[in-house]
């Protein structure tokens, strides 16, 4: 996590999402999503986010571009997460962040609210 100059927390992190199909190798791919989150929710995702913890995230797309060192034009595709919901059960890694579902976006909903997993849920 970092702070811009006006400072606005700032976090970004990578999601790992499995791909639903297998290869011609029979093995599953995954798909590496850059996220950027913002002021609070930034700072609760450095919080509570760590390597294999599960999450959803809810947000758009942005595409970017800057001139790289070398001269070259970049493009950056990211999500700009509005909404985390940290999906880990209790005591799932060493940071864990105290188990249950809990959202956090910018309107705070759930914020400090464990809810229970919904069992009909297909993921």
């Amino acid at each position: 996590m970092r702070y811009t100059p006006n400072g606005v927390a700032v976090s970004n992190f990578t999601l790992a999402i499995d791909r639903s199909f297998k290869n011609s190798q029979g093995e599953r791919e995954t798909d590496f999503i850059p996220c950027v989150v913002y002021r609070q929710l930034a700072e609760l995702t450095a919080q509570y986010l760590a390597k294999g913890k599960v999450a959803a995230v809810d947000g758009r797309i942005q595409v970017r571009n800057f001139t790289g060192q070398d001269g070259q034009k970049r493009y950056v595709t990211e999500v700009i997460a509005e909404d985390v919901r940290f999906l880990s059960p209790k005591g799932h890694s060493e940071a864990s962040a105290g188990g249950g579902e809990r959202s956090y976006g910018p309107d705070n909903r759930g914020l400090g609210t464990e809810v229970p997993l919904d069992d009909d849920i297909p993921f």
